[in-house]
């Protein structure tokens, strides 16, 4: 029998479990827990041995813990009140049922099962055990009533024995803290790393709680005076905020200590300021950029601490933007910026975006438990997540710049100091010539990150060119350059044909249509446009143009073309039979001998040229070969047309592509795939190299031309992980 003592303690526990659990529960399931509490005191009082620790006084805390730092509700209240019900008494199942249906049955078989997993065999870390604790759960709450339990256990561990205390930690260390973790409960994490840290290490837990208590009055005035310059400067612009401040864990200080190998007051950050602002969901992520600009104006910001969680929430959900900042006595601080229901996802995990008080489909506990499964079979995730240097980041479709004066500019990822400036104004962008970030010079190429600072440089004299089309990513850079490489293309115009006009004169040389189209024909130009404004740029000789009108240029032509016809002759002579003929060249020049260019590799469907050499035939270049321009100023008179034959047997040409992408397990077989399989293409080398979880591949295939070279870079470019594919010219 329960003694009247006894009857108290008991009394206590559980009004003090129904005010936790009033504020949650829905109305009428108070009859369904008292009756639940009605069954476990009656079993209790039934028993003829009762113990100094009541079972039932247990199955209350386990509640009460379920309730206030889990947020569970009814259904997992009622299950922890009976969960040692099944177990330990033979009470039948059939009533249970009857009282709380047939979930409640289930909730507590499945408990039982996994309370009685043996691991003195079975080590926690292997596969074998994860697989079978597994295998007992259908529904996360089963997981969820054990995680109080456990938590529970932890504060008041000294009451088991020395083998019971070792099992318990274990299953904190490679069980519970790893799932609180991914289901986002940060709050139970960090209590149960804590508590862990006071059973293995009490002396050193103690000793930094009580550095911290003593600190606390100067701790909360130093939070204060940090506080307000900032709390002024955002009410002063409008938020409604509000910013706490605390230490971090003790555990957490704990971890910095070792890892930096100093004393607690030289730990880099372990305080934190948390701003919440409450704002519209559609305004979250620029809101807080905008505070992080505000906050970094105040205090010098740390851009290696900067932690970007809103573009790129963790596998939790948590969203947030952490950043460190120095402040007064030269002391980091740790700013959390989050707003309202950010907040309320931190604090309570998964509870802020399901009702698992009570599951409406087994889709949603299925959810949770995929997620379970996957960090215990793949324990390496959590190491990501928990060492911010080593935490890899998804990328994000967008990054948020500030300008000096702090106006927030959104841009697509990947963009660059260019795209930025044109984004400020089309001044800024055409006369840009670098910029300073976060107070360091950069080039104009410079990829932007989240939270730079950009003070854009410009010089008067500076102009758009062609090759900025190459590395901006925006619309608007894009079309701003292109539009002022039109409008300079027509001043280059008007430049040049003053300049002919002028030498035209001094030569005695009439300026007509004749003389244009003349030199029009000669160069090979489509129009008139063409010629002015190549004269302006100078890459056209002025003596050359004299000689050209004069007929001068005609001898000189026709005697540096003598050799370079013999030998394409000599060449057709000694060429195999074996060659494959792929081209029409110009109409004057039949059945010659002609290869392709090793410096570009041309395939058929490439636009492309030929040159005729003076010893080793013609040579056929893509018109974007690398050695194009030059061919063309420097020989233009060697240079003839070339096009490809509208029908080809059997066309086969060897092409170079590049692979740049994340190196992962598995990418080289999905690119060898689509190669080999999927597009039939015969792949005759391949070169991979890897560095810092970054790959390069180089590959020589054989295609049958470029609409089928597209094809497959097209298809390449689709594979997950893949940063880039280009074609180049070597291999």
């Amino acid at each position: 029998m329960i003694s009247e003592e006894q009857k108290k303690r008991i009394d206590s526990k559980y009004l003090e479990l129904i005010t936790v659990c009033k504020p949650v529960i829905k109305t009428g399931d108070l009859k369904a827990i008292n009756k639940a509490f009605e069954i476990a005191f009656t079993i209790e009082n039934e028993n003829e041995e009762i113990a100094d620790e009541l079972n039932i006084c247990h199955a209350i805390d386990v509640a009460t813990f379920a309730v206030s730092k889990i947020g569970l509700g009814t259904t997992s209240i009622i299950c922890a009140l009976l969960h040692h019900i099944i177990r330990k008494t033979d009470y039948p199942i059939s009533e249970i049922s009857k009282h709380f249906g047939d979930s409640v049955v289930k909730i507590c078989i499945e408990y039982s099962k996994i309370s009685e997993l043996q691991t003195k065999q079975i080590s926690l870390q292997s596969d074998k055990f994860r697989n079978l604790f597994l295998s007992f759960i259908d529904d996360i709450r089963v997981i969820l009533i054990k995680m109080a339990h456990r938590l529970h256990d932890m504060h008041v561990i000294d009451t088991y024995s020395e083998s019971k205390q070792k099992k318990i930690c274990n299953e904190l260390t490679f069980l519970f803290i790893p799932i609180a973790h991914r289901l986002g409960l940060y709050k139970i994490k960090t209590e149960m790393e804590d508590l862990l840290m006071k059973y293995y290490h009490p002396d050193i837990y103690n000793e930094i709680s009580l550095k911290l208590d003593a600190t606390k009055s100067k701790r909360k005035v130093f939070i204060e005076d940090f506080s307000k310059p900032i709390q002024r400067e955002l009410i002063k612009v409008g938020f409604d905020c509000e910013i706490k401040g605390r230490p971090k864990s003790i555990h957490s200080i704990w971890t910095k200590m070792k890892k930096q190998n100093v004393e607690l007051e030289e730990v880099y950050d372990h305080l934190a300021v948390r701003i919440i602002i409450n704002t519209k969901k559609s305004k979250e992520k620029s809101d807080c950029w905008r505070v992080y600009s505000i906050v970094t104006d105040i205090y010098q910001p740390n851009p290696k601490r900067l932690r970007d969680w809103i573009s790129t929430p963790k596998a939790s959900g948590y969203e947030s933007l952490h950043t460190t900042v120095k402040c007064q006595n030269n002391r980091w601080i740790e700013v959390q910026i989050r707003t309202t229901r950010m907040d309320e996802l931190a604090e309570k995990g998964i509870a802020a975006h399901w009702d698992y008080k009570s599951f409406s489909s087994k889709n949603e506990s299925n959810e949770y438990l995929n997620q379970i499964r996957d960090i215990l079979e793949n324990p390496s995730q959590i190491e990501f997540e928990l060492d911010d240097s080593s935490k890899i980041n998804k990328k994000s479709d967008k990054v948020f710049i500030f300008t000096p004066n702090g106006d927030l500019k959104q841009l697509p990822a990947g963009s660059t100091i260019l795209d930025f400036a044109y984004e400020v104004h089309t001044k800024v962008g055409s006369t840009c010539r670098g910029a300073k970030v976060n107070n360091k010079a950069v080039p104009i190429r410079y990829v932007l990150n989240n939270g730079d600072k950009v003070e854009i440089i410009t010089n008067k004299n500076q102009k758009p060119k062609l090759d900025w089309l190459s590395f901006v990513v925006t619309n608007r850079a894009k079309s701003k350059i292109k539009r002022s490489i039109e409008e300079e293309k027509h001043i280059d115009v008007d430049r040049g044909k003053g300049i002919i006009k002028r030498k035209l004169k001094n030569w005695k040389i009439e300026f007509s249509d004749d003389s244009i189209d003349k030199l029009i024909k000669y160069y090979k130009l489509k129009s008139s446009l063409n010629l002015y404004s190549g004269i302006a740029q100078e890459k056209f000789d002025l003596q050359e143009i004299r000689d050209i009108l004069t007929d001068k240029i005609q001898k000189r032509k026709s005697t540096s073309e003598e050799k370079p016809v013999v030998a394409v002759q000599s060449k057709k002579q000694q060429s195999s039979d074996e060659d494959d003929d792929f081209l029409l060249i110009d109409n004057q020049l039949k059945d010659v001998s002609y290869n392709f260019a090793k410096c570009c590799n041309p395939i058929l469907g490439d636009a492309v040229f030929g040159f005729v050499t003076v010893n080793n035939g013609i040579t056929i270049h893509r018109n974007k070969c690398p050695n194009a321009k030059r061919l063309h100023e420097q020989y233009e008179y060697r240079i003839i047309s070339v096009k490809w034959k509208d029908s080809v047997e059997n066309p086969s040409f060897q092409a170079v592509l590049k692979i740049v992408g994340r190196d992962r397990l598995g990418i080289l077989d999905e690119i060898t795939k689509i190669i080999s399989d999927d597009l039939k293409v015969n792949m005759i080398s391949l070169r991979v190299e890897s560095k810092k979880k970054k790959f390069e591949g180089i590959i020589k295939v054989q295609v049958n031309g470029s609409k089928h070279f597209d094809e497959l870079i097209h298809k390449l470019s689709k594979i997950n992980d893949i940063d880039r594919v280009s074609r180049i010219s070597k291999f």
